[in-house]
């Protein structure tokens, strides 16, 4: 009864996720076409018709593109907190109101075995929130799409046994790139996503022993590179003592490529 999880896509053009036990499966975000969504489902072996409910982050499109329609395909409940539904309402065209749940930020829901917290975020949407996924014991957290880690996040996602976090950009890169400078400015601020440095950062401040696992997500196809942000943060964790190998392995995610099912 293991506790397993899939990264389906991760990036500027869609992101989803795939979290579940032996008795029940969660999707996270729905940033992609349904097409795609059953394609990412088949190369790893599972099937969209089985999941039982998706859990939305916030109402940017690359979180929410193919939310309608995949939705009301497989009949599936939708959890979403009131400001994130009200902003996103004009995208997902009508959903079944028995499809339709509110999911408050800081709050906790049960999926069955699956015990889910939301935490909020600072992000440039109508209250983005991500979540902490519990499973006999093991904790699996998830956090993209935040300007800045605050201390009270740390709090939150501390000590989990594995980590999907954003390495949205090398600041380098960004600074040196074709974005306006209204667009970086939007990127480097407290609303907008963390560095390969931030990252680093933020992890050092939250890992112990128990972790196992990292991936790092939602890279900039314009001002990043995975072999950048996986040094970058392993540079950081290594001035803080904490070594990648054997006990803790440090992997990329793909907007394109699920990543395989790994136990938490």
């Amino acid at each position: 009864m293991a506790l397993q999880f899939s990264v389906l896509a991760s990036g500027s053009t869609g992101n989803a996720v795939y979290v579940e036990t032996d008795h029940h499966r969660l999707l996270i975000d729905c940033g992609l076409s349904g097409k795609k969504l059953d394609a990412l489902f088949a190369k790893i072996d599972r099937s969209a018709k089985d999941l039982d409910a998706i859990l939305v982050t916030h109402e940017h499109s690359d979180h929410i593109k193919g939310l309608g329609v995949f939705s009301r395909r497989h009949r599936l409940p939708i959890y979403a907190n009131e400001k994130t539904w009200k902003a996103m309402a004009t995208s997902i065209g009508d959903i079944p109101v028995d499809q339709k749940f509110v999911f408050q930020t800081g709050g906790l829901q049960s999926f069955g075995d699956i015990e889910v917290e939301s935490f909020g975020v600072s992000h440039d949407a109508a209250e983005p929130m991500f979540f902490v996924f519990r499973h006999q014991q093991k904790q699996l957290t998830l956090l993209t799409d935040v300007g800045y880690v605050s201390d009270k996040i740390k709090g939150t996602i501390k000590q989990s046994d594995a980590y999907i976090i954003e390495a949205n950009h090398d600041i380098n890169m960004l600074m040196a790139g074709r974005y306006p400078w209204n667009v970086k400015r939007r990127i480097l601020g407290d609303s907008g996503h963390i560095s390969n440095e931030d990252a680093g950062t933020a992890l050092t401040d939250v890992l112990d022993d128990r972790t196992k696992k990292i991936y790092l997500a939602h890279l900039s196809k314009d001002n990043n590179l995975k072999e950048l942000a996986r040094m970058s943060v392993q540079q950081k964790l290594e001035q803080h003592g904490l070594r990648i190998g054997e006990r803790l392995g440090l992997y990329d995610t793909d907007p394109e490529v699920p990543t395989a099912l790994s136990i938490v």
